[in-house]
């Protein structure tokens, strides 16, 4: 029996699920510490069947990828009321595909890119930090594209200096 008056109780729709799951990381975005860090990892094991395709198809991917995470990461910041929510984490897993372009994943490539990735995703040299004013997603998700490119970077001189590159 209904209660007359009473507000239905809200449902989430199909498409805000969908925005969640993929802004949340598949979830790692609601890990009880580091969020950030669950979903670097997220991308790092999601980019490994990506590693062996052709610069464009890489490149694709990550432009896909980015564009539904900047759509996804605006549509729960939203509804949350809030600008950078902590469990979104999509631009972590965009970031470290960016990362991780083009160069060959191996064990050092994919600790190095998740410890540069990190370490750049966290400090945001200029203009990453200035990216986030971007408005909603793309203020979101940029940053951690432009930590990605610096990441790349150190990894391709560390491979240099290796002289693994």
């Amino acid at each position: 029996m209904a209660i007359t008056g009473a507000a239905p109780a809200p449902r989430s729709s199909f498409l805000s699920s969908c925005a969640t799951l993929i802004a949340t990381g598949l979830g790692s975005g609601y890990a009880p510490w580091a969020p950030g860090t669950a979903g670097s990892a997220v991308g790092l094991v999601l980019f490994w069947p990506l590693a062996g395709l052709a610069p464009v198809a890489q490149l694709t991917a990550i432009a896909i990828v980015s564009l539904i995470g900047i759509a996804a990461a605006t549509n729960v910041a939203r509804r949350l009321g809030r600008h950078d929510p902590g469990i979104v984490v999509v631009d972590e897993i965009a970031g470290m595909w960016v990362t991780l372009a083009l160069l060959p994943l191996t064990p050092l490539t994919a600790t190095a890119g998740f410890l540069a990735f990190r370490v750049m995703d966290i400090l945001k040299p200029y203009p990453a930090r200035d990216l986030e004013r971007l408005p909603d997603g793309w203020g979101i998700v940029a940053d951690d594209l432009a930590a990605g490119v610096y990441a790349n970077l150190l990894v391709r001189v560390l491979l240099i200096v290796l002289g693994r590159g």
